[in-house]
């Protein structure tokens, strides 16, 4: 009776509608999420080594797929209502466990094995929620609840994987040897996940509300640019530092050249692959959903990661006075910074070929002229360097703006009249809440 009375004082679970919209709990849970980002930016900040690059992108796309079977609960159930948020809390919780082991996952095993067992302890907890969760609502579906069995191995296995890549290390006399293993148990963990979600394929899942997933994505790619500004204000040493002309030319450049990539995906390409998410339907539906969306901005976020290490980098010289403005950009600043804004744009043109079926000309030459730009880069002053790599940004903003003026107009007419519609539909129905009001005047 008592856990009938606390179901019931909390509610049940709600499933999602076709036309359902991203929630505000769901954006609150989504900053745990982010916050994992910064602590993978800044651990790899502190020594960048090609041994630390590899890690934590190892470590974000292992965190990615847990953000991916979060979405694909979400699809099915509404985050926000009933007794899930408490449960989601329960998996913030672990989430957050989760994030603050990760500096310790690739430490020197012979020193703890506490981080990497909680960072094993805390992925099952997550994941374990999530199955709980999507096992409960599907329980008027025994097809999707075979069908989640069915998948669910992939869960004991990774897990398995991360506690071996915890314990086993340490046991390895050669050091070596012992790296090399946890490394390797760490990548086997990360072809798994995502060789599942191919293997699993479009049969049995359901993208209920598309725009729902397609805004799920979209705010995510918003937020991990901003915590890429907010990762190169903190690591740049910007904050507690006089101010100098120098300084704050970098910032700004660093503002506007992260502008310039969130317009490049959020002007049309955004939008345009929406109403595509939209269009597709059934089998089709899902496979574009996890192709573009699952996959594709799995590599726009590593992208983000690489050139914010690289902004942070250059902009800590250029905030430094013990350091001239002269100097060419130190160790890999310049192709972290280049290259993560090749591999942001590179995921962009593939999440465009999936959805929408074209490749846009100006996305190829900026990509080779930024490829071409590296080694000049390495030689310039650093303040220069980030200039130029503002400029070529900016660049394709603005040809963009110019030579496609006429297609974007008529998306963007399409999307606002959507807009306006469905805002006027939604206004329509609230209006009965006015009906019969005192203070309500005609006309």
């Amino acid at each position: 009776m008592a856990g009938k009375r606390w179901h019931e004082r909390l509610g049940p679970a709600v499933t999602i509608a076709p036309g359902a919209r991203v929630e505000r709990f769901e954006v609150f849970f989504d900053l745990v999420f982010v916050f994992s980002f910064f602590i993978i930016t800044r651990a790899t900040a502190v020594s960048i080594t090609n041994a630390n690059l590899l890690h934590g992108l190892l470590v974000l796309a292992v965190l990615w797929w847990v953000w991916v079977v979060h979405t694909v609960v979400a699809t099915r159930v509404r985050l926000g209502v009933g007794f899930v948020p408490a449960l989601m809390i329960v998996a913030m919780a672990a989430l957050f466990c989760f994030a603050l082991s990760l500096p310790q996952a690739f430490g020197d095993p012979r020193r703890t094995t506490t981080g990497p067992v909680v960072v094993a302890v805390s992925y099952l907890l997550i994941r374990g929620v999530h199955l709980l969760l999507y096992w409960h609502v599907a329980q008027e579906r025994p097809g999707e609840r075979r069908l989640l069995l069915k998948y669910s191995p992939e869960l004991v296995i990774s897990t398995m994987l991360l506690l071996s890549a915890a314990l086993i290390p340490p046991l390895i006399s050669d050091m070596d040897r012992a790296l090399i293993l946890r490394d390797g148990l760490w990548l086997a963990v990360v072809v798994l996940q995502y060789s599942s979600g191919l293997v699993a394929g479009a049969w049995g899942w359901v993208v209920t509300s598309a725009e729902h997933w397609t805004e799920r994505y979209d705010l995510i790619l918003i937020i991990a640019l901003g915590e890429s500004i907010i990762s190169v204000g903190v690591g740049g040493n910007l904050l507690g530092q006089p101010v100098t002309w120098p300084a704050i030319a970098a910032a700004v450049l660093g503002i506007f050249f992260t502008g310039a990539l969130w317009w490049a995906h959020f002007d049309v390409i955004a939008p345009a692959a929406r109403i595509a998410q939209h269009t597709a339907q059934g089998r089709s539906r899902v496979a574009m959903a996890r192709d573009a969306y699952a996959y594709c901005q799995l590599v726009m976020i590593a992208g983000i990661i690489l050139f914010a290490l690289g902004a942070e980098e250059i902009v800590r010289q250029v905030a430094d006075r013990s350091i001239s403005l002269g100097e060419p950009p130190h160790g890999p600043a310049a192709p972290m910074l280049y290259g993560g804004v090749i591999c942001y744009l590179f995921g962009d043109m593939l999440f465009q070929l999936r959805t929408l079926g074209t490749l846009s000309w100006t996305r190829v030459g900026t990509v080779l002229v930024l490829a071409a730009a590296i080694p000049l880069a390495m030689h310039l002053p650093a303040l220069v360097a980030l200039a130029l790599l503002t400029a070529i940004c900016i660049g394709l903003v603005v040809v963009e703006l110019v030579a496609m003026a006429d297609a974007r107009r008529a998306l963007l007419t399409a999307v606002y009249e959507e807009r306006n519609t469905y805002e006027k539909h939604e206004a329509g129905w609230r209006a009965r809440w006015h009906e019969g009001s005192p203070d309500e005047k005609p006309g």
